[in-house]
Order: structure tokens, then sequence, then C-alpha cells
């Protein structure tokens, strides 16, 4: 007596179920959500891996390749950017020893027009001018722009010595200082070329391989950010699962009472 006590009392045929077995809608959606949840565990999560891997790889290759040709782009842009200044200093070496030597006096606008040209070794080509102002403005019988001034050209040329006696030919002269003064330029040129080469090589390896970094780690935030919302799905259908699960047992245990006490 005490069992009937414990049970509801408005029992309705309809209520009692002519086969334990038979399959409602809560039956159905709790298969559901467990075919669901073992789909997507242990399929797409599985198949989420392998992509999630592969994507891996795939971006790993395709950072691999972005930084060695960041790095071969680099490479260039550093040789063209240090041959521009390194040329830009063997024009200035140039410049500089012309006017030291003051020829810049004998041919007023020599620095220009070498400076026009932009290759600082065709100041090879303006010997002939060099040696003719020479003879016309620091000759053996005229020193147009005075003793003091033809003296220092004169020794800056080599055509007389410092002593006073005569020194190479003109034509010999003014080629071996010119000469001179191009080699000179070429050295300093290519120390430039290198260190500015190297210098803007760096720069651009640094910025376009913070650049693909960052690329890089964004691909992998969204593959990572896709299999987590994967997780979270299938953990939401087991919740449900396990929900309809416990009220399932929950109302069938019920029932079995029932008949039970019914058929006693």
């Amino acid at each position: 007596m005490d069992k009937f006590a414990t049970l509801q009392t408005d029992i309705q045929n309809d209520a009692i179920p002519t086969c334990v077995c038979e399959k409602t809608m809560a039956d159905k959606t709790e298969k559901f959500c467990l075919n669901c949840g073992v789909q997507l565990g242990g399929g797409v999560l599985q198949a989420s891996g392998l992509l999630g891997g592969i994507g891996q790889l795939g971006l790993d290759a395709w950072k691999t390749a972005a930084l060695v040709t960041a790095k071969k782009l680099a490479a260039e842009a550093g040789a063209a950017q240090g041959a521009i200044a390194g040329k830009a200093r063997g024009m200035d070496i140039v410049i500089y020893h012309l006017k030291g030597l003051h020829i810049d006096k004998l041919v007023p606008d020599i620095c220009k027009k070498v400076s026009s040209t932009g290759d600082y070794t065709r100041v090879i080509n303006f010997a002939e001018i060099i040696i003719q102002k020479r003879g016309e403005l620091c000759g053996v019988t005229n020193s147009t722009l005075g003793d003091a001034t033809c003296n220092q050209i004169n020794i800056g040329l080599g055509t007389r010595l410092r002593d006073g006696s005569a020194g190479l030919p003109d034509n010999l002269a003014v080629r071996t200082v010119l000469n001179g003064i191009v080699e000179g330029a070429k050295k300093t040129d290519k120390a430039v070329e290198l260190a500015e080469s190297a210098k803007v090589t760096a720069e651009i390896t640094e910025q376009q391989t913070a650049l693909i970094e960052a690329g890089f780690n964004s691909s992998i935030t969204s593959i990572n950010a896709s299999i987590f919302a994967i997780v979270v799905i299938v953990l939401i259908m087991v919740i449900i699962y396990l929900i309809l699960r416990y009220r399932r047992k929950k109302k069938m245990k019920k029932k079995l009472q029932y008949i039970k006490l019914l058929d006693e």
C-alpha cells in the first residue's frame, strides 16, 4: 500500500505504452543527437584534425616559400640600392679631388659637366680640355691664374715637382692623375655599395618577414577557431543527448513501476 501511496491515481490508458520499446519523439531526438555527436566527434573532428594538419603543412610550405622569395627580392632591391649609393659616393669622390687639385679653376664648369654624365669614370674624357686650359692659363710663359694658384695646379697634376723642377709631360701627367682619381672612387664606390646593399637587404627582409609571420599566424588562428567551433557544437549535441537520455530513463522507470503495480 505504501507503494500505491507514492503513485499518481489519475492514470489514463493512453499514458501506458503498449510496448516499452516503442520509440517516442524524445527517443528519436536522443538518437539523432547521439548519432550526430558520434559522427561529429568520431568523423568530423578527425577530419578537422586531418585538415588542420594538412592546413598546417600547407601554411608551413607557403611560409617557407614566401620567406625564400622575400629574401631573394630583398637581396635584389638591396643590390640595386647599393649600386645607386655607391655610384653617388664615387661621384662625390671625383668632384672632391677635382676641387682639391684646383682643376675646377682651370675648367670652371668641369664639376657640373662630370656630374651631368651620371658616370664618374667619364672624367677621363675631360683630359684634353684640362691639358688645353693648363697650357693657356698656367703655361711656362704665362700664369693668368697667378703664380701661387698655378704652382698648386702644376704640382697637383704632376707637371712640376715641389722643388720646382719639371715633372711629367702634360698628356701623361693629367691622364695619370685622372686615372688615379677614378680608381680611388671605384674602391669607395664598391665599399659603399656592399654596405648599403647589406643594410637595405636586412631592413627589407625584416619588414617582409614580419608581414609573412603576421599572415601565417592569422591563418593558424582561423584554422584553430574553426576546429574550436566544431568542438563546441559536438559538446552541445552530447549535452542534449545526456539530458534527453536522463529524462527518458526517468520516465521509463516510472512507467515500469505503473505496469508492475497494475500487474500485481
